[in-house]
């Protein structure tokens, strides 16, 4: 071999030697020791064994002020490349903590927008891992401009690409609202933080002492904000959450989500004993989908935020389906700011990726109240009601108890554009319970009543035989079908086979006014 060819083979490896050692032995073994993997560790957990391809390892910084050029290294903080998950192909960068703690500057900014132009031109998902320190303050201005080019990609991207946002250490300022923009975000319950101003800022401000993850941390953003959507233990079981995830999701807007051999089965004929006729009684309403669901499939999303709502994945007979479902056994599963935030984010999120709804009916009402009032209930509320009306994806719902007043109407009601409607015999629907519906139309029988107590009972009875049944809403045409409960998996799965080929266009329009 020519000298030449040698010198400059011995000058690649130098280089890739380098790369590969990303900020030193010391920092990778802090960031092990913090029960974290590194950059690249996590590229390879995430997708399938030995697809990851890396994408521009030699760019590096060009700033120099503030003795940048000292700290200067190959890939400049991150990783980016594409591989495949579940045999699918996708994109993702991988912020490196060991590398000036994954500050981001304008060399890193524009690693992952290639990657994110990638994913869009091929029409594939995105994935971000986050870890990083935030911007990039020796990198000034550039720094900033490389977060606005993040944020306004992953806006072009939404909707037509799914998005994923794993936070694995600090996400902190600005850095935020790149996964804030996503689809679905991911965080480990030790190591992951999200907060837009840090503990010693508050600590400042309030002059109360509170750390990071008590301000930021997974259980925060999981229970109380509602930004975070799934939380595991460490690094591996977060990854393969959004392993999972992927199996339920579509390349992009323009396809449908794989079939995939379901384990079918059909305990429909045990409804009856989850669910009791009480309508006051509480239940479980994840025991009812455990029911007609394919065996292990349903994936709860957002399981510890507004849990009077359960959202999640689910397959039927190997296809994916969306579930919104009242939840009696929290607030009695009423629709409260929360909740409403939370179905309506799912049903768009649906609507995006062609993936069908399934809800699951039982509610008493929005949740009355001054605080609900004031914090703007009207506001969220009219969320709901404007992702059923505007989603154009099959549309099934089943009515399993309550249906009363507005609440019914925003749980995709036949109005809303549900294509089939199925209501068991213990099904109520009305404007509003019986004893409330009493007190106000037959107020001055029972006030004139000899006995009042005894012709409020003779009005509740009535008001029960007539109105508290699905018969009224049948015979209307606003329920299709009264079903028995062990019909239930057969009724649901045979009015998603026939709406397999439903079309409907919107109006043209830019986009609808969603009142945010």
């Amino acid at each position: 071999m020519e000298q030449k060819w040698q010198e400059d083979i011995d000058r690649l490896t130098r280089r890739r030697e380098k790369i590969a050692a990303a900020g030193g032995l010391d920092r990778i073994a802090k960031q092990h020791g913090a029960g974290k993997l590194t950059a690249r560790e996590r590229m390879d957990a995430l997708f399938d064994d030995g697809t990851f391809v890396e994408m521009d390892q030699m760019i590096t910084s060009r700033a120099s002020d503030f003795g940048m050029d000292k700290k200067k290294k190959p890939g400049d903080g991150v990783v980016t490349g594409y591989g495949l998950i579940h045999g699918r192909p996708a994109f993702a960068a991988s912020q490196d903590f060991t590398i000036s703690g994954g500050s981001l500057g304008e060399a890193q900014a524009d690693k992952i927008c290639r990657a994110m132009e990638k994913a869009l031109d091929m029409k594939v998902p995105f994935i971000a891992i986050n870890d990083s320190g935030g911007a990039r303050i020796e990198e000034g201005i550039d720094s900033l401009a490389g977060y606005a080019k993040i944020f306004r990609l992953n806006t072009l991207c939404s909707g037509v690409i799914p998005q994923i946002s794993v936070i694995l250490g600090p996400c902190a300022g600005g850095a935020c609202y790149s996964p804030a923009i996503t689809d679905y975000i991911f965080m480990t319950e030790s190591n992951a933080q999200m907060y837009i101003t840090g503990p010693a800022v508050v600590k400042s401000v309030t002059g109360e002492v509170i750390s990071s993850q008590d301000l930021g941390g997974a259980s925060v953003h999981a229970a109380r904000s509602g930004v975070a959507h799934f939380v595991y233990p460490d690094d591996l079981s977060c990854l393969n959450g959004v392993r999972r995830l992927m199996g339920y999701l579509p390349q992009n807007n323009e396809e449908k989500p794989m079939t995939v051999p379901g384990r079918e089965r059909d305990r429909s004929v045990e409804l009856s004993g989850i669910v009791p006729s009480d309508s006051g009684k509480p239940y479980d309403v994840r025991k009812v989908i455990d029911t007609f669901a394919d065996e292990d499939s349903f994936f709860e999303v957002q399981p510890y935020f507004a849990r009077n709502l359960v959202v999640g994945f689910a397959r039927l007979s190997g296809e994916c389906i969306g579930i919104i479902a009242n939840q009696s056994s929290y607030m009695a599963g009423s629709l409260e700011i929360d909740a409403s935030d939370k179905g309506a984010r799912f049903i768009r999120f649906c609507d995006c990726f062609n993936i069908p709804l399934l809800t699951l009916v039982d509610v008493p009402a929005f949740l009355p109240g001054s605080q609900q009032e004031h914090g703007g209930i009207i506001r969220h509320g009219a969320k709901m009601l404007f992702a059923y009306c505007e989603a154009t994806v099959p549309k099934v719902g089943l009515i399993m108890r309550k249906a009363y007043g507005g609440a019914y109407i925003a749980m995709n009601s036949k109005g809303t554009g549900a294509d089939v409607v199925y209501a068991w015999p213990i099904a109520e629907i009305a404007v509003m319970g019986a004893a409330g519906a009493v007190s106000i139309i037959g107020r001055r029988q029972i006030e004139q009543a000899e006995d009042p107590s005894a012709k409020k009972e003779e009005l509740l009875d009535e008001y029960n035989h007539k109105f508290m049944n699905p018969y009224i809403a049948a015979e209307h045409g606003y329920v299709d079908e009264v079903i028995m409960p062990e019909e239930t998996r057969t009724r649901i799965a045979g009015a998603f086979k026939m709406l397999k080929t439903k079309q409907r266009d919107l109006p043209a329009k830019k986009h609808g006014n969603i009142p945010l």
